[in-house]
């Protein structure tokens, strides 16, 4: 019945679909042939492999599939696999685990070819062992292919892979001689699944003169055929032959189909409004009003009163808005604020929405920026309707420049939908009266032009860094959250923090808080304070830096010359402090600090700059020759060259050149190459000239300049007035000498011990002159 042919002694089978048709055509006539009791529980024995133990199952085979699709590739699969598993147990067939792994695979859905296989004589010298003889039985018993059942066969070679069941199979084998080879089938199945204990019962029964079946006519008297009553349930096991990959490819599909589904309904009911009105986007990041506002109010903005004034008509209208539409005016619909990070734009839009107690929504730029097209529009739609809902409010945007940056004709349509709308939103057909936009943003520049007309955005309010007077007051305001010193000055601290915005004053007394809380201090003391500073200015002290005592005196001298000639110099700032301490990626700096706000700088102090940067160059040469010199001047090189090019392109401080600016980064930009040739000889006079002042100012005080490198070597850092102290009054520090090793820091044990003078060659770093 079944299909093979035989290829250089390999069974191939094909057409298994076939087999199972023609295998549930014959199972079916069986069972409608057989219409008496025993006649039924004969097939229902043959069947479950035995009536009397529970360990024989009906198996039920089931195969689950997605719309059917799934049928035709888990075929495909499953060929594969037996192909596989049949090419393993034909190369190794002494190997009964090989045997029984093709076997059990191919038993789930051909039984008809493990009978085919097992039977022939051509795999007589194949291994079978009880887990094959048992496939072997359950298949013939599942066929009903009794007639190429072979008992002797079977057991010989049962007795050839398994010696210790000999007995057993040799009793058996003579007392079933007149049994029927279906009866033998059954009896064989207990014989093995049931072990030693199971035989001799069946031994015994059989002794008794068919006592096997004697028993199953017994227990179909008693109770009837398994199914038919409670007492003999039909055991089922549901087994899905499906593999791990066409699982996989199954849920994958699923997966999809669902996320597919669920998109396109999710699209459908958010574009008819429904998801709003059931709630789902209740919690949008676009749409957020701030619970308490009430908390911040103008007297928590310190150091932009002129800010605050101009904002303060804001506030009174919200609050008496027919004070201000009575002679028929209106107040500025949107409100951009200016100004560098950390200045306190966000602090005063909040100021604002607590003095006037009004709602308040807040949004960032790039949240109305999404993969979707159209979906920042529909954003800001949503967010000016849930504003109109609350009016008079306000609405806050941050970032500002993230949404409405400058459209260009390459740009796609959909990247200007979102700016497009928030034009029309803010000044379109509708008006929007009751509602002020306040934008918040570092670049201006960047903004659309459309953005900033009047009837829009038609206020613009510049935040700048705080000065000297807005510093201290900063610095108060967080002061009563912490713990000070009484000897701490906040007048010397303001002035020496010249460009700090409120929110590095913040980090600065939070810096010191911590430092203070980690030495064991009870409150924040001045040194606590300079050290916050210096960190921020200067960056962070690496102590553990193993520096030679040949690279310490070249820093040293080189921050001499550079704090000798600032000292020395008319026009020159007022050096903050020196120090060889490496900090960051330099082995010393000298920083300077103007004594207040400097809006503008005059030529003389620019040439004084250029003068400190050339100080340490020459310092180097002076005393080391000019060979010696290192790259440590790199950066003083370029600062001075920057300064030079600047009065020549940009100031108009050179005569042969004139009263003309020039663009670009290099100051070149539109210049003739006649020009250009100038402008680079004009630049290289200033700098020679630069270092010829600072060359003979150094050669004029020797003496200083040694005194104030070997004090530096001692004492690491030195405080501005120490530095004046000792080059115009030749007095050292009043304190103990930190270092006495000339310098040197670090482990130098991981220095190698002929190290020499060229060490400090390799790699001074930069430093600063002015910062």
């Amino acid at each position: 019945m079944s299909q093979y042919r035989l290829h250089s002694g390999n069974l191939q089978y094909h057409d298994f679909p076939k087999l199972r048709e023609l295998h549930q055509k014959r199972l079916a006539s069986s069972l409608v042939a057989t219409t008496s009791p025993w006649s039924r529980l004969k097939t229902a024995a043959s069947a479950a492999g035995s009536l009397s133990s529970p360990k024989l199952m009906i198996p039920l085979i089931t195969n689950r599939t997605f719309f059917g699709w799934t049928n035709t590739l888990t075929n495909k699969v499953e060929n594969l696999q037996l192909k596989g598993l049949e090419t393993v147990a034909n190369a190794r067939p002494t190997d009964p685990n090989a045997q029984y792994d093709f076997l059990s695979r191919l038993f789930q859905n051909h039984p008809q070819a493990v009978v085919d296989r097992v039977s022939h004589p051509m795999f007589r010298n194949f291994a079978v062992d009880s887990r094959i003889a048992v496939l072997y039985l359950q298949a013939l018993a599942q066929t009903g292919r009794y007639s190429q059942f072979n008992l002797d066969d079977l057991v010989k070679r049962l007795e050839e892979r398994e010696p210790g069941m000999k007995d057993i199979l040799a009793a058996y084998s003579t007392e079933s001689r007149q049994m029927s080879k279906q009866e033998q089938v059954i009896g064989m199945m207990n014989v093995l699944m049931g072990g030693g204990t199971a035989a001799a019962g069946s031994m015994a029964a059989m002794g008794a003169g068919r006592g096997f079946m004697s028993g199953g006519a017994a227990a179909l008297a008693g109770g009837g055929l398994r199914g038919q009553d409670p007492k003999n349930p039909v055991y089922v096991q549901i087994y899905n032959p499906t593999s791990a990959r066409a699982a996989f490819i199954s849920l994958t599909g699923r997966v999809l189909i669902a996320f597919v589904v669920v998109s396109a309904i999710s699209a459908l009911l958010d574009e008819k409004g429904v998801g709003r009105g059931l709630g789902m986007n209740s919690g949008s990041k676009h749409i957020q009003q701030a619970q308490d506002t009430s908390n911040v109010s103008f007297d928590d903005v310190k150091g932009v009163d002129e800010a605050k004034a101009e904002l303060q008509e804001i506030v009174m209208y919200l609050k008496n808005p027919a004070k201000f539409t009575r002679l028929g005016g209106k107040l500025p619909r949107g409100l951009l604020l200016t100004g560098p990070p950390g200045t306190g734009k966000t602090l005063l839009a909040k100021a604002i929405a607590g003095e006037a107690d009004v709602p308040f929504f807040f949004s960032s730029g790039s949240q109305f920026e999404e993969v979707y097209v159209g979906l920042g529009a529909k954003r800001i739609r949503e967010l000016f309707e849930a504003a109109k809902k609350k009016s008079p409010c306000i609405i806050f945007i941050d970032e500002i420049d993230a949404v409405g940056g400058s459209r260009k004709l390459k740009d796609q349509s959909a990247l200007k939908m979102t700016l497009n709308e928030l034009l029309v939103q803010m000044d379109g057909f509708e008006d929007n009266n009751g509602i002020i936009v306040i934008g918040a943003t570092n670049f201006i520049e960047s903004l659309d032009q459309a953005l900033l007309r009047p009837g829009r955005f038609d206020k613009h309010i510049t935040v700048p860094l705080p000065d000297v007077g807005g510093r201290k007051e900063i610095l108060e305001m967080y002061a009563k959250k912490t713990k000070l010193d009484p000897n701490v000055d906040l007048n010397v601290l303001a002035r020496g923090t010249t460009g700090f915005s409120g929110a590095d004053l913040y980090n600065l007394m939070n810096q010191a808080a911590l430092k203070a809380s980690v030495d064991g201090l009870s409150s924040i003391t001045m040194s606590v304070l300079e050290y916050a500073k210096d960190k921020i200015l200067m960056g962070a002290e690496r102590k553990t830096a193993v520096i030679t005592k040949e690279t310490a005196r070249c820093t040293a001298y080189h921050e001499a010359g550079h704090a000798l000639v600032a000292v020395l110099t008319d026009g020159a700032m007022p050096i903050h402090k020196a120090t060889i301490m490496p900090r960051g990626a330099s082995l010393g700096m000298v920083t300077m600090l103007p004594e207040g706000d400097q809006t503008s700088q005059s030529v003389k102090q620019m040439k004084a700059m250029m003068d400190v940067a050339m100080g340490g160059r020459v310092a180097e040469e002076l005393v080391f020759g000019k060979e010696e010199a290192t790259s440590g001047a790199m950066s003083d090189i370029a600062n001075a060259t920057a300064i030079a090019r600047n009065m020549v392109t940009k100031y108009g401080f050179s005569e042969e050149i004139g009263l003309v600016n020039y663009g670009g980064s290099t100051g070149e930009e539109h210049a003739s190459d006649e020009t250009r040739n100038k402008i680079d000889a004009e630049v290289k006079r200033l700098t020679d000239a630069s270092y010829k002042r600072a060359r003979e100012l150094l050669m004029k005080h020797t003496k200083q300049h040694k005194l104030l490198a070997n004090t530096l070597l001692e004492y690491e850092t030195l405080t501005g007035d120490e530095v004046r102290d000792l080059v115009k009054k030749g007095i050292r520090p009043k304190r103990p000498v930190i270092n006495k090793d000339g310098g040197a820091r670090g482990n130098q044990g991981v220095l190698s011990s002929g190290g020499s003078g060229k060490s400090r060659l390799s790699g001074l770093g930069k430093d600063s002159s002015s910062r």
